[in-house]
């Protein structure tokens, strides 16, 4: 049907036939000659019909946009001074010989250079789909996880695929759930991950695996997820951390540099979960941004001002400063303040600040509401742990230690955006050394900051004497703020296995109704093990600076699970259900 692509026809086909098939993307009626630029994903060619070509012509005339067609013609030199140097094809044009069209096409919803909203991409996705960047991005999502595959396969990595339909364990997320027809009124689960499989694998003795994986969660969807999604899982037996890790970062690297030409960091630095808290707010910093927090607890533990002095005082608060320098001082008092309801979203009570107008003036010199309630010896201390110089404004985050580095780690990544301190780079990094288990106020419990089968670094003495204190060996990958991956050295002991799942509240019967299989598993040699897990869509998000993970999805959910294009999720009728036995109760009228 074609012998060449739109976008590679060049000046070596000159005085030559060529067959091209494409999509009409302008049609220009000029003196009786017609031009069509013909496109395929290659890019466009110019397609010339002339008046003599009688048959091709009354055709051409009839063309429209987005019509499929398929031309053949002769190549030619394009008229003086009617070239395009932006276009490969730019040089040359095609004179057409034959001409049909393969499918006529409707008025399309919207013209294929406007960004109509998301609801009607997503209902006409395979249109939204023809244009240029959309193209782009599956293209090079495409050409990522070839890199991927390609440099895991030349480390001896096998591709082993493991069950969609299986048992619902617990794993941090609800269940997609599957009812059996065969076994009536039991179910199976759509998998979250992979990890128990690929742990059993590391049993069996498959040594590497790899997988590029669908996985499933019944969880609200934000931009950077969705209901089903894609990662790359990787398992390694016979391996410490420290291996993992090397692992990982070469793949990362190597595939940056094929895909991009991107030259990352060597080695990544790394940086602890405690530290990134600390300095960052966030357990997966965006570097590019050099603003940090900083405590200032001692500067004001003995201050009349209790918004500051309590949590100073409080074992478990936390007073800390965020710096915005160069002049900060010169915000309005309008701009400073609608911080303040954007800080609330993530858990601020208020937002205190102080302009520093005049340094050397002492209190004098600083603008602000809670000046007057702060002593020379505050302010002085405040001051001095900043490094706060004249021009700068300092905002000020008080309460519970998790609550501050929430809101205050929120805060810096919004002000960086907006006084223009993200640097355009690639900023990696490794955030190690998480805390095994993190309180559950609100349920009475622990629960695993990772996921259960992760290995702690003591012993199981020590784990279940001060549970609170024990850090995992996981770790986290980070690029640009985004958590690119997550993995850990698993638990390959079963006695240190039964007693997390202890510790998370999970009974001896039910973690032998839910992990029965893998906790006998354990007992028959298992070997020390561990991987990581990247997250394919946000990878090739980054990539190719998108916001949205659902710009690189071929066909994505909406942000409340909804597919305008297939209607999904529907009504199923009542047949079917019977067959699955299932029985749908219909919600109770709030107003009866």
């Amino acid at each position: 049907m074609r012998n060449e692509f739109c976008g590679q026809v060049t000046e070596k086909y000159l005085d030559q036939k060529v067959e091209v098939c494409g999509w009409v993307g302008n049609r220009r009626d000029h003196g009786g000659v017609i031009f069509i630029d013909l496109r395929d994903h290659t890019g466009l060619v110019q397609v010339v019909v002339e008046p003599d070509n009688e048959a091709a012509f009354k055709i051409a005339d009839g063309a429209r946009y987005e019509y499929c067609l398929r031309v053949t013609g002769t190549v030619r030199n394009r008229p003086a001074g009617q070239n395009n140097d932006k276009l490969a094809t730019g040089q040359i044009e095609v004179v057409v010989d034959d001409y049909h069209v393969l499918n006529p096409s409707k008025a399309l919803p919207f013209m294929l250079d406007e960004n109509p909203g998301e609801n009607i991409r997503l209902q006409y996705r395979y249109l939204d789909l023809r244009r240029d960047n959309m193209q782009h991005n599956m293209r090079l999502r495409s050409k990522l996880t070839h890199a991927l595959r390609s440099h895991l396969h030349g480390n001896d990595f096998l591709d082993i695929e493991t069950p969609i339909l299986t048992k619902a364990t617990p794993e941090g997320a609800r269940d997609f759930l599957v009812p059996s027809r065969m076994n009536q009124g039991q179910f199976y689960a759509m998998p979250q991950s992979p990890q128990l499989f690929k742990q059993l694998l590391m049993m069996s003795g498959m040594d590497r695996y790899y997988q590029i994986a669908r996985c499933f969660r019944d969880e609200d969807l934000r931009a950077d997820r969705q209901p089903e999604f894609t990662q790359l899982d990787i398992e390694m037996a016979f391996v410490e951390q420290e291996d993992v890790l090397n692992m990982a970062e070469t793949l990362i690297r190597d595939t940056f540099k094929t895909v991009m030409d991107v030259e990352l960091a060597s080695p990544f630095p790394r940086m602890t979960y405690a530290e990134a808290m600390r300095r960052y707010g966030s357990d997966k910093p965006d570097l590019r941004i050099d603003l940090e927090l900083v405590d200032v607890a001692d500067a004001v533990k003995d201050s009349e001002f209790k918004v500051f002095s309590a949590p100073a005082n409080d074992p478990k608060g936390r007073v800390a400063v965020l710096k915005v320098p160069q002049g900060g001082a010169n915000f309005t008092r309008k701009q400073i303040d609608e911080y303040e309801p954007y800080a609330r979203r993530f858990g601020a009570r208020g937002l205190a600040w102080i302009k520093v107008n005049d340094k050397a003036a002492g209190k004098d010199g600083l603008q602000s509401p809670i000046v007057k309630f702060l002593s020379d010896d505050a302010l002085a201390g405040i001051l001095s742990s900043t490094a706060a110089e004249d021009g700068d404004l300092l905002f000020f985050g008080a309460g519970k230690y998790n609550e501050v580095t929430q809101f205050m780690g929120a805060l810096r990544l919004k002000v960086g955006q907006d006084i223009g301190r993200v640097k355009d780079e690639w900023a990696p990094l490794w955030v190690v050394d998480f805390p095994m288990f993190e309180y559950n106020d609100d349920e009475d419990r622990w629960d695993a900051l990772h996921h259960p089968f992760t290995a702690p670094t003591g012993s199981v003495e020590e784990l279940q004497a001060n549970p609170g204190e024990a850090l995992s060996k996981g770790y986290d990958m980070v690029l640009n703020g985004v958590e690119l991956g997550g993995g850990s050295i698993r638990i390959h002991d079963q006695k240190m296995q039964s007693a997390v799942l202890e510790l998370l509240g999970i009974s001896e019967q039910q973690a032998e109704d839910k992990f029965g299989f893998l906790l006998e598993a354990l007992q028959y040699g298992c070997p020390p093990h561990g991987g990581i897990a990247f997250g394919v869509d946000r990878m090739a998000t980054l990539m190719c600076d998108e916001e949205s993970i659902r710009e690189v999805i071929a066909f994505p959910k909406t942000s409340s699970g909804h597919c305008p294009l297939t209607q999904a999720p529907s009504n199923i009728d009542a047949e079917q259900l019977a067959e699955a036995h299932i029985q749908v109760i219909e919600p109770e009228d709030e107003d009866e």
